[in-house]
């Protein structure tokens, strides 16, 4: 999918959540999910992360393919007993913070509570009647190279399907660590939220 900065601003503002147009609180950091495959495991890359952020007063904006949702191997192999997590949509400010996933790379790493669907019966349909609110390792990451399929690059985490768009968005990210406190705000909306 591809949308504007404009598209996302707006989708952003309709919702009445925080719009950071000052760099000490910014980037707009935003994940797109794909509301057009309903309830299905698609084990696809068919969501999208945005991000929009001023620089010298002027906008500048970047959208990637990704995942918002758990992959076919997640769904069927989870690891936490409750079920496979799933982000529900929202907004959860200063959630996020630049260290190291899984003691490998820099990432956005979650740093306080999210809400997040938990899904057990392994049907390869999302479950939304059970929230759980709380850190579970919530983290924005990336797959492989080009990764094709989801499988359990995701269970929970949001994620790039190209290790390079991730680094893209890791040096953007850098640029605002000492002017944000290292806290960045992720939000969460649906396709059908864009207008």
């Amino acid at each position: 999918m591809s949308y504007t900065r404009e598209q996302i601003q707006a989708a952003i503002l309709a919702k009445g959540y925080l719009w950071f147009e000052d760099d000490s609180k910014g980037p707009n950091i935003v994940g797109v999910r794909n509301s057009t495959t309903g309830q299905v495991v698609t084990n696809a890359f068919d969501d999208t992360l945005t991000i929009s952020y001023k620089e010298n007063g002027e906008w500048k904006f970047n959208s990637w393919p990704a995942t918002t949702d758990p992959g076919k191997k997640g769904v069927m192999e989870y690891h936490n007993a409750a079920g496979v997590a799933r982000l529900v949509e929202g907004q959860y400010k200063g959630s996020h913070t630049i260290r190291l996933h899984q003691g490998k790379y820099e990432a956005l790493g979650q740093a306080k509570n999210v809400k997040v669907y938990r899904d057990a019966n392994k049907d390869l349909t999302y479950n939304e009647d059970k929230i759980q609110e709380g850190v579970f390792g919530i983290n924005i990451h990336k797959a492989g190279a080009d990764s094709t399929y989801v499988e359990n690059w995701s269970e929970g985490c949001q994620v790039f399907k190209k290790s390079a768009d991730f680094d893209a968005f890791m040096i953007i990210c850098n640029k605002f660590k000492s002017k944000n406190g290292n806290s960045f705000t992720y939000t969460l909306i649906e396709s059908s939220d864009i207008k």
